[in-house]
């Protein structure tokens, strides 16, 4: 989005559309925060770490900007995204999380079945299939809040929320 706008810029070509998806997409993520600062409970669980369902890049991830915010205001993380290992990032991924969250790996679980036993507040960043299912396991009390809007295929236990939807 940056090189197309920034290319836009150099052929003096006005973008309105293109240039307002970014100040967008900052709103949601401070929506989603404003979302888990309501629900008063601390102990969160993120589900989906990667900018998109099946890969690992974790450049201008939405989730990674939300869970700086979220570790800046003092909550405690559980982080579930089979695609993202902390051995396995290189280059300008590897780089973008030593630099963003430096101790990311201390906040990754292997087991998503932790992640949501764990949390009070479960946030749903893509659409991985495998989460619909880790739903279903969810509690009276929890709170899910889905940033993506799932195909849920039926009810869950969890107070469910969503955004831009």
């Amino acid at each position: 989005m940056r090189a197309l706008q920034y290319r836009a810029k150099e052929v003096d070509l006005d973008m309105p559309l293109i240039q307002a998806i970014l100040p967008s997409n900052r709103l949601q993520i401070e929506q989603a925060l404003d979302q888990i600062v309501e629900t008063g409970k601390h102990d969160i669980g993120l589900l989906g770490f990667s900018f998109k369902a099946g890969t690992d890049d974790l450049r201008e991830s939405p989730i990674v900007i939300l869970a700086e915010a979220l570790l800046g205001k003092g909550y405690r993380l559980r982080i579930y995204d089979r695609n993202v290992s902390i051995a396995k990032l290189v280059g300008a991924n590897k780089s973008y999380i030593e630099n963003q969250i430096p101790h990311l790996s201390s906040l990754l679980c292997d087991e998503i079945e932790e992640v949501v036993r764990d949390s009070d507040v479960l946030v749903v960043g893509n659409q991985s299939p495998e989460f619909v299912n880790a739903l279903a396991g969810t509690r009276r009390g929890q709170v899910v809040i889905d940033l993506v809007r799932l195909p849920l295929n039926g009810s869950i236990e969890a107070d469910y929320r969503g955004i831009c939807w």
